[in-house]
């Protein structure tokens, strides 16, 4: 049977700002707790404003590790103003411009889990860049063009160890989800077609790998 949070922290999950349905969030939670058991970091790309870093962050005290969120906390594409996903009151009123820093840290403060969170404040490829740890977990919900998943995966997969799990969220076949769904799709397809990692579940929108060869 899949592993499943505690109430109080899926009850926090559900308070969170954030966009991630409840079934995908039990799945994340479940792939992260079999992570887990490897003893090693479980990193999340794209943290927004902490919904789904509640999860990871739960899962990793379970395990005896720590959760990583890494994010410029400015807002992906989809969030800036104009489009469908801006949520205003993420604006920074002096400077005009998204932070999701200030949110995100009270979310966490809120469900109690600070402790277990290391919050990474940057450009994924950037970090990604000077990343040499091995990771039990990862999980790429960051920007959704072409350019930003795609360099997700390239930074990130190379450190999911042997064993590990590759989570994608927003993964839409349908070219009518072109906007949200597509570039996240077309890296799923590209994990699979690498023979490096094989898939285990599907939930909605959420695809969960296992790494069972070398490669990306």
């Amino acid at each position: 049977m899949a592993a499943a949070p505690k109430p109080e922290t899926l009850a926090a999950f559900e308070a969170a700002k954030g966009f991630m349905p409840v079934r995908e969030g039990l799945a994340l939670y479940a792939a992260a707790a079999e992570a887990g058991g490897l003893g090693l970091p479980l990193l999340e790309v794209g943290t927004y404003c902490g919904r789904s870093t509640i999860l990871l962050a739960d899962a990793a005290r379970e395990a005896g590790t720590t959760a990583v969120t890494v994010d410029h906390h400015r807002g992906s594409e989809e969030q800036q103003p104009g489009w469908d996903y801006h949520d205003p009151q993420t604006v920074d009123p002096e400077i005009g411009r998204m932070d999701t820093l200030p949110t995100f840290r009270r979310t966490l403060h809120r469900a109690g889990l600070e402790d277990h969170v290391i919050a990474v404040v940057g450009r994924s490829p950037q970090v990604a860049k000077m990343w040499s740890t091995p990771l039990g977990l990862v999980f790429i919900d960051g920007g959704h063009t072409d350019e930003h998943a795609a360099a997700d995966y390239e930074g990130w997969a190379p450190h999911v160890a042997e064993g590990g799990l590759l989570v994608i969220h927003d993964v839409f076949p349908d070219p009518v989800d072109e906007w949200t769904g597509q570039a996240p799709y077309r890296v799923y397809l590209r994990a699979l077609a690498s023979g490096a990692f094989t898939e285990v579940s599907v939930t909605d929108s959420l695809r969960v790998l296992r790494r069972t060869g070398p490669g990306i």
